[in-house]
């Protein structure tokens, strides 16, 4: 049998196994049919969670950092304060360590915060970061970004002078802003590494489209646009730009306030771990997520190794928790390969508790037919 170079790629499986695990697993199937392939584990990210650990494990120096005590979280429970620095330099900084919705005792759409991100970015700049990226993703909520840029330096002021208070409850008693302490970004400047397209504002907007998984009501969501688009009048910031909207409008915070701009996440990762040099080497790519629909095609990881795998000529196949009709459409399309976990656990149920039996499975049955 000829020996092949794979690569696995998959993005994290949302609430089920990290991409990771979920690469260990597809690996280990895969070397149950065909032992003397060589397989390459590439796990990848879009600047959500996992992006640091990804980064981390496959640029060779990048080592961790941490703040010497833990950061405050979004509920204001101590949260985690870890960054990964690069040899260049480069900060990398993962909002939903110190700010994500997992932190959170109880979802409180109105009143977590991103004071977290903010401490850590502090820390990142003391620390003697050239440049600072930013993944955003996994939020827990819908600040402005304003949490963040407290811990920075920045004063957001009421209209006798007085702090407003935390959350995104606090954005409509904004009168004024003070940036006359704010800390100075780092001279290679600060990127947002982000997939997200929505504005600050509005039907597509940060409240209206995440809301929802932070716990917000029709009433909360109503609530906080108005409080977002309060933010941009006082700020000046341009709510319309394609994706401020991103992680509660943190984007927008980081972007208007602090001089970021967005660059894609998904590509950035590839571009870091190495992932296009090895495509154009490997004979099959495999990547995945925990549910792939038309959206997974257009800036998420998944998109990014289908994208460089077809730039390099490599075949490619997604595996994934489930697969809408319009998903497997868009990738029958495009001639390439899928296999759904729901279908080879028989439910989704089994598939979610058993994530890496099932990835395993696929792995193997992936090889069996690449035999073929």
């Amino acid at each position: 049998m000829k020996m092949s170079r794979i690569i696995i790629s998959p993005d994290s499986f949302k609430g089920t196994i990290s991409g990771e695990d979920s690469a260990a697993a597809l690996g280990a199937g895969w070397a149950r049919v065909r032992p003397d392939d060589e397989v390459m584990a590439l796990p990848q990210a879009d600047g959500g969670e996992g992006t640091c650990a990804v980064i981390a494990d496959a640029v060779p120096g990048a080592r961790w950092m941490s703040t010497p005590e833990p950061v405050t979280g979004p509920d204001g429970r101590p949260a985690p304060g870890r960054w990964v620095v690069l040899p260049s330099g480069e900060a990398i900084v993962e909002l939903a360590i110190p700010s994500g919705l997992t932190l959170m005792a109880a979802k409180d759409p109105r009143g977590a915060h991103t004071r977290g991100l903010g401490q850590v970015l502090r820390a990142a700049v003391a620390a003697g970061a050239d440049r600072i990226s930013v993944g955003l993703g996994g939020s827990a909520s819908t600040d402005g970004g304003v949490g963040a840029m407290r811990e920075l330096g920045v004063r957001f002021l009421t209209a006798d002078g007085t702090e407003i208070g935390d959350g995104g409850a606090g954005l409509a008693d904004l009168a004024s802003i003070d940036r006359s302490a704010m800390v100075a970004p780092p001279a290679g400047g600060v990127r947002l590494l982000c997939d997200v397209r929505s504005p600050l504002t509005g039907p597509e907007g940060s409240a209206a489209v995440f809301g929802p998984q932070k716990g917000a009501t029709p009433a909360d969501i109503a609530y906080l646009d108005a409080a977002l688009a309060h933010l941009a009048e006082v700020s000046g910031g341009d709510a319309d730009f394609p994706g401020t909207g991103a992680a509660g409008g943190t984007a927008f915070g980081l972007m208007s306030l602090w001089g970021a701009s967005i660059v894609s996440g998904a590509e950035e990762v590839a571009r870091l771990t190495g992932l296009v040099d090895a495509l154009a080497r490997a004979d099959l790519a495999l990547t995945g997520e925990g549910s792939f629909d038309v959206s997974s095609l257009a800036g998420k990881a998944v998109a990014a190794i289908i994208d460089a795998a077809a730039a390099s000529g490599t075949p490619c196949v997604v595996v994934a928790g489930g697969f809408t009709d319009e998903g497997r459409a868009a990738l029958t399309q495009r001639g390439i390969g899928f296999l759904s976990l729901t279908e080879l656990a028989g439910s989704s149920g089994e598939a979610m508790a058993h994530p890496a039996r099932y990835l395993g499975e696929a792995g193997a049955r992936m090889a069996q037919q690449f035999s073929h």
